[in-house]
């Protein structure tokens, strides 16, 4: 079926440049077998043939393809991956969210988030330090600070909703991105998703300083409980994955696409100086706990 309509699309696509197949050349009014060249018949034949270089280009068989953002030498084992996982987010992950999210309220379900978002201080405050980005690393330590007192074990986020200290993201794949380790081919990983060689082998480093490890829990408890945040954090998505699916001709492709694009951006984005006393090292506009608290 695929190959008819390839054929069909070809063919549809010469009908269309054969109509436009007669350089420099139009028929007469009359229908006759004389021709006029176009120079004689429109001041504007430069602008034509330009048209029409330019059209025959975008059709051509050998023009250059745009550069694709990332590798993907594994496409077809990533898509059926992702097919599996489409299937296990529409009948197993997302209404177990839905019945999760039904039972717990909002408020609640963001204190959990919350939690795990500040137990994950370490994670992020450590890459922060290897890209030498000391202010994001003091951000970090403020906000764990704020949010392990006033917030209450983390619950809540004082440091984000009074002092406007928003979190950092910082992890392993993005620091060796900052050291100019490329991303190495596209990966879709079982339940986890879009990632890249670099960055699976990020989360991996990353997953030695979770706090979660520390502890005497065994293999099964810490899968409860990643498996618990994962499904608090989806209940707290506005379906943006069922809007991916429904406004993309090829999801698998538009997904991996924004997946490197962001990826791109959070590293792009980390430039840093040796030296740490060039600059300030924390911003008062951002770090003041005078300004948070109303002096």
């Amino acid at each position: 079926m695929l190959r008819i309509f390839t054929i069909l699309f070809a063919g549809y696509f010469i009908l269309v440049g054969s109509a436009f197949a007669a350089p420099g050349q139009i028929e007469s009014e009359n229908n006759q077998d004389t021709v006029v060249e176009l120079s004689a018949v429109s001041p504007d034949a430069d602008f034509d043939d330009d048209f029409d270089a330019d059209f025959d280009d975008d059709f051509d068989s050998n023009a250059v393809a745009p550069e694709q953002l990332i590798a993907d030498p594994l496409e077809p084992f990533n898509r059926g991956v992702f097919w599996v996982n489409d299937k296990l987010y529409f009948y197993l992950f997302k209404p177990i969210a839905s019945g999760y999210g039904s039972v717990v309220p909002r408020p609640a379900r963001v204190s959990v988030g919350n939690f795990f978002s500040n137990l994950a201080t370490p994670i992020r405050a450590g890459n922060a330090l290897l890209q030498l980005e000391f202010r994001s690393f003091g951000t970090e330590i403020y906000r764990f600070v704020i949010n392990t007192t006033f917030g209450i074990g983390g619950l809540f986020d004082p440091a984000g909703s009074i002092g406007g200290v928003r979190k950092i993201s910082k992890d392993f794949g993005q620091t060796m991105g900052v050291y100019h380790v490329g991303p190495g081919f596209y990966l879709v990983l079982p339940i986890v998703g879009p990632s890249s060689l670099r960055d699976a082998t990020g989360s991996f480093v990353d997953s030695f300083a979770d706090p979660l490890r520390q502890p005497n829990l065994s293999t099964r408890d810490y899968l409860a409980i990643k498996f618990l945040e994962a499904e608090n954090r989806l209940s707290l998505d506005h379906d943006t994955y069922e809007g991916v699916v429904a406004d993309s001709l090829d999801p698998y492709l538009f997904i991996r696409s924004a997946y490197a694009q962001l990826r791109e951006a959070h590293i792009s984005k980390n430039t840093y100086d040796v030296n740490m006393f060039d600059q300030p090292v924390f911003n008062t506009d951002e770090l003041n706990p005078l300004d948070w608290l109303g002096f």
